[in-house]
């Protein structure tokens, strides 16, 4: 490309976007990439205080911004992942349906350390809507060498995909409500009502409910129960402290469980248990499940919906910006809670 006075540019081709600002009123193209001066736009453009433009002159081995953008953002995303038309050099990647964001962190991180380049997502293993912008990339300067995106391109193939959302299962899933107040009727039971809305918000339904009191033996029973039934995952609520009569994670081990994490470095949820009966999955949900907007729910419940199997280290990494701040408007989960690594 060259840069040429605006009076002598009439005839020739733009090769990148013109943007006309009005404060407070709106931000667009002007003029888009590919467009032809005309003598009839030389007063506009002067308006906008371009007395010079960069003309395009095609060069083997160099692409322009809006092409190398297209390639980058072609080559990062996975299924359920769709692509705007570049816009002033930009383009996003947008969640084609609900669902679990995926993001490669590690290729990501290769990608950014490359000169000339962008590439900037939202935090992985959060629930996303429809259409929601997801990711955008784009390229520093107007044009760039192409073995620079060819470069992106192969770190694209070899960590594919780089973003990608993931549907959640309509899961049937089995609720055990323990505690001898509630199994006995001296108190309602306010944890049921919250987790089954939760669940229907993420495609789930609990199909069955079943009160015991602080038991063992009843714990057993009742998941077994639920298991003859064809469950695809248990919870059980409630007794998950260190008192004598809390004594759901020693039910679960009894009836087959092998417990992963009881305990997470997440704040609320750190009386949390995650275990797996086979392949089924078992949660033991504590008490700021009930009362807490978002808690460690929110944060592993999505991600085994979505079909993934809960380690150690998923419960570990939680850690870091495993605090949430109990904002008075809660956003989650458009906020750092949970989302450190």
């Amino acid at each position: 490309m060259k840069s040429v006075p605006v009076q002598e540019a009439v005839g020739m081709v733009l090769c990148h976007d013109l943007t006309l600002i009005v404060p407070g009123k709106f931000k667009k193209p002007l003029f888009k990439k590919g467009h032809v001066v005309k003598p009839e736009d030389i007063p506009s453009l002067l308006d906008i205080g371009k007395e010079h433009l960069y003309v395009w002159e095609m060069r083997e081995g160099v692409l322009h911004e809006n092409e190398a953008a297209m390639r980058m953002a072609t080559a990062a995303a996975g299924n359920g992942v769709t692509l705007t038309e570049p816009s002033e050099g930009k383009v996003s990647l947008l969640a084609a349906e609900d669902g679990l964001l995926k993001i490669n962190t590690g290729a990501l991180f290769a990608i950014n350390e490359r000169e000339q380049v962008m590439f900037a997502t939202l935090h992985s293993n959060q629930l996303v809507k429809k259409n929601k912008i997801v990711a955008g990339t784009r390229i520093i300067p107007l044009v760039i060498e192409e073995k620079i995106i060819t470069g992106i391109e192969h770190i694209c193939r070899e960590c594919f995909p780089l973003v990608e959302i993931k549907p959640l299962r309509p899961m049937r899933v089995g609720l055990v409500t323990t505690g001898s107040e509630v199994y006995k009727g001296r108190i309602q039971d306010k944890f049921g009502p919250v987790v089954t809305a939760k669940l229907a918000e993420w495609g789930g339904e609990v199909t069955r409910r079943i009160l015991v009191s602080d038991s063992i033996d009843m714990i057993v029973v009742a998941i077994k129960e639920l298991m003859e039934e064809g469950v695809d995952m248990i919870l059980v609520t409630g007794g998950m402290s260190v008192d004598p009569d809390d004594v759901t994670p020693a039910g679960v081990v009894a009836a087959g469980g092998r417990i992963v994490s009881y305990g997470a470095p997440a704040l609320p949820g750190a009386m949390f248990m995650m275990a797996y009966i086979d392949e089924l999955p078992v949660m033991g949900l504590p008490g700021c499940v009930m009362y807490h907007r978002s808690s460690i729910f929110d944060l592993i419940a999505p991600r085994v919906l979505a079909g993934e199997v809960i380690t150690r280290r998923d419960i570990i990494s939680l850690g870091y910006g495993g605090l949430c701040s109990n904002c008075r408007e809660c956003r989650y989960p458009d906020c750092g809670f949970g989302k450190g690594i």
